[in-house]
C-alpha cells in the first residue's frame, strides 16, 4: 500500500499531465470547495457504458501504455 504522500504526488502528476497545471489546480479547488459525494459520483460514472465497451477501452489503453514502454526500452 502506498503512503499518503506517494499517492498525493502520483495523483498530482497524473492530473497535471492530463489536464495541464492550471486545470489541475482548478480541479482540486472545485473538489475542495463544493460538496462532493465521491460514492454517488463513482456509481454514476459509467452508468451509460456497456461492459464490452468499457473492457475494449481498457484494453486499448493498456496496449497504448505497453507500446510506450516498449519504445522507451528500445530507445
Amino acid at each position: 500500500m502506498k503512503t499518503d504522500m506517494v499517492l498525493r504526488t502520483e495523483g498530482m502528476r497524473i492530473l497535471a499531465k492530463n489536464l495541464g497545471i492550471v486545470d489541475c489546480e482548478r480541479f482540486i479547488t472545485i473538489i475542495m470547495r463544493e460538496p462532493f459525494d465521491y460514492t454517488e459520483w463513482r456509481q454514476n460514472l459509467f452508468v451509460d457504458e456497456t461492459l464490452d465497451n468499457f473492457l475494449d477501452n481498457a484494453m486499448k489503453h493498456r496496449e497504448k501504455i505497453d507500446s510506450k514502454q516498449q519504445k522507451r526500452a528500445f530507445a
